[in-house]
């Protein structure tokens, strides 16, 4: 099985600065893969690589074995730590942008969805609340049948409820032939979901293991291993 996503030696670099120094690590089809690091340990740059938002300035990353550009926005599914969309916009206009935009956005789940939140398509993204504006992005994002979902810092900054809710929707709305990456430094939270994790810090891979394996050789839950490898 091809991999969906291989970083091979990757280095990005901001003037004199390594955001990420040699990384090399292969992401299988069909898993939930946390990238758990402390802020700053290179995880949305990572990310931002993966999306073609950044370029490296070593080493390569490869998406289903292509370099990140057109071919591969039409495999990937991004959601960005921070709001892209503008507050002008209705939610009715965002389903029509993402309609537009990608061939495989499926629109009848993403009113669904919205739909169980009693979501009114002509809100306006500067009407809601934090966490609604959180739930209607990602909402967004995993209504496409992407083949790589890439998710920075999804339930930071949102009450238990709404992570709760965000984490349910991935679960059961990502496409289970893909994988999804969940960038976040909450890991208790996450724990639950994923098959396998990734350590990074200060732009190097500490380990990248299963769950499981992590479980059984440490005897201890991700969240507290995490903690002892970090520790100050």
């Amino acid at each position: 099985m091809s991999a969906i996503l291989e970083c091979r030696n990757l280095s990005k670099s901001f003037g004199g600065v390594k955001a990420l120094d040699g990384v090399n690590l292969s992401i299988e089809p069909g898993r939930v893969v946390g990238l758990l690091g402390p802020n700053g340990s290179g995880k949305t740059t990572l990310i931002k690589l993966a999306n073609g938002l950044l370029t490296p300035s070593d080493g390569e990353l490869l998406i289903a074995g292509m370099k990140p550009g057109a071919d591969t926005k039409a495999i990937v599914s991004y959601l960005p730590d921070r709001t892209y969309l503008p507050d002008w916009m209705s939610v009715r206009q965002m389903l029509d942008f993402f309609e537009d935009f990608y061939a495989d956005f499926q629109r009848e789940k993403a009113v669904e969805m919205l739909g169980r939140l009693s979501i009114d398509e002509r809100m306006h993204l500067g009407q809601m609340s934090k966490g609604t504006r959180e739930k209607v992005q990602l909402i967004l994002v995993m209504s496409r049948e992407a083949g790589l979902y890439l998710l920075d810092e999804p339930i930071g900054g949102v009450d238990p409820a709404t992570r709760d809710f965000i984490l349910d929707t991935i679960i059961r709305n990502y496409n289970p032939s893909a994988s999804v990456i969940i960038s976040t430094h909450l890991i208790a939270d996450v724990e639950a979901v994923l098959d396998e994790v990734i350590f990074i810090n200060g732009g190097r891979i500490v380990l990248q293991k299963s769950v499981d394996e992590i479980r059984e050789a440490q005897g201890k839950s991700v969240d507290a291993y995490f903690r002892e490898v970090f520790k100050c």
